[in-house]
């Protein structure tokens, strides 16, 4: 089953959906489907920053703003409803106030248009952070499956880790489909690599963490970089820090970012409206971007759904959510001999896959981090602690020349 292709996984050939979105973000679902095959006709979207790269990405699909303005009669006839519902009240960066929280509680307007369309679409998808299926012991995800099978849909959700296409970033996503007329396993269930071991690492392996933890955390990744986020828990933009062989701490560069989440190059560039404004607007929309190679692996399964690979077993009320499951109104199942791995793609190493010269981590941010480590009880790496040690020295000496530092990354 593993390390297939995906063209051999998915034959080209299949259904052409139109889509439209909501929460539309960046457009990562939007360019994951029509790099599958699909259209979109219409997207919804209120941030600004984010709006004007949309406005220029797909400038011939209409783009609303509130959500809580749209109405049904101004959308299109559509197969399929996206939407990655805001997650800063979902996810562990966030503020965890729940499904009803200001921002996620919006997935209640999708709801409300999924009822009022005319005709109604096919499929609805919906992606968010697999905290959600912990938050508030389970009960933020027992409120969206209880509301779609009342609502009469039959649904399944995956966990799905970024990695399994591919890209050096260690990205764990829930992806969640419904419908009144298919079968969404056999879209989710529908492809089993397994998971991936990395047992031979590269010679030199580059090793990614969050600087902003320390205490309690670290996010460490091997050959990867730990979830690229859209801020920390007071806002601030943070990309994650990377640990090179050659011993430099550095962050990468925004158009890596982008890249880790599977955009061309520059793809945010249009949401800096000032030459004079810094990249942190765009740091944020990779950050709450849905991966385009996974909403990829979606389109080409709604064009051509396959046999549910799983076994399934009742889940009781109150155990925990699992990796995967499916259900529809008062039944609920857990998708047994599934992974987070629907596939296997050529691993890229994160050394290798970085194209840009990265930045080296500020002197005010590595010292920040290295005090967190001395106040926690965590065990970290001789090494890892050396070099950040050695990183520091480096940037506070008035006499070092940290051109230096900045020569590029040996292969």
């Amino acid at each position: 089953m593993g390390g297939a292709s995906q063209d051999t996984i998915f034959p080209l050939q299949g259904q052409s959906l139109k889509v439209a979105g909501l929460f539309a973000g960046i457009g990562g679902i939007e360019l994951g489907l029509h790099r599958a095959g699909h259209q979109s006709e219409l997207l919804c979207e209120f941030d600004e920053p984010a709006s004007r790269v949309l406005a220029h990405q797909f400038p011939d699909v209409p783009l609303f703003g509130d959500v809580r303005e749209l109405k049904a009669s101004h959308i299109p006839p559509v197969d399929v409803l996206a939407g990655g519902f805001p997650c800063q009240d979902l996810s562990q960066a966030g503020l965890t106030k729940g499904i009803s929280g200001s921002k996620s509680g919006l997935v209640s307007e999708m709801f409300r248009l999924m009822e009022t369309m005319k005709p109604k679409p096919r499929w609805v998808l919906f992606e968010n952070v697999p905290f959600m299926l912990q938050l508030e012991g389970g009960r933020a995800m027992a409120h969206l499956t209880q509301t779609l099978g009342d609502l009469g849909y039959t649904w399944a959700y995956r966990v799905v880790d970024t990695r399994s296409f591919g890209l050096p970033q260690r990205r764990q996503r829930v992806v969640m489909l419904a419908s009144k007329t298919e079968d969404p396993r056999t879209v989710l269930f529908a492809d089993e690599a397994g998971e991936r071991q990395f047992k031979d690492l590269p010679r030199k392996t580059a090793y990614g963490f969050y600087w902003t933890e320390g205490v309690r955390g670290l996010g460490w990744g091997i050959n990867a970089i730990p979830t690229i986020k859209g801020g920390s828990t007071v806002g601030i933009p943070s990309p994650p820090a990377i640990w090179l062989p050659d011993g430099r701490i550095v962050t990468p560069d925004i158009r890596d970012a982008e890249r880790l989440q599977g955009f061309p190059l520059n793809w945010t560039r249009p949401a800096v409206d000032d030459a004079k404004k810094r990249n942190g607007p765009r740091w944020k929309l990779v950050g709450n971007a849905v991966s385009v190679p996974l909403a990829r692996w979606v389109g080409r399964r709604l064009a051509r759904p396959g046999a549910p690979m799983t076994r399934n077993h009742k889940l009781l009320d109150g155990a925990r959510w699992p990796v995967a499951a499916w259900g529809r109104k008062h039944e609920t199942y857990a998708a047994a001999d599934i992974s987070l791995w629907p596939v296997h793609h050529k691993y890229k190493d994160l050394l290798t896959f970085l194209a840009y010269e990265p930045d080296l981590l500020s002197l005010r941010a590595a010292s920040g981090f290295r005090n967190r480590t001395r106040k926690g009880t965590l065990r970290f790496r001789e090494d890892f602690l050396h070099a950040i040690d050695r990183h520091i020295e480096m940037m506070s000496s008035e006499d070092s020349d940290t051109s230096t530092l900045r020569h590029a990354i040996s292969a």
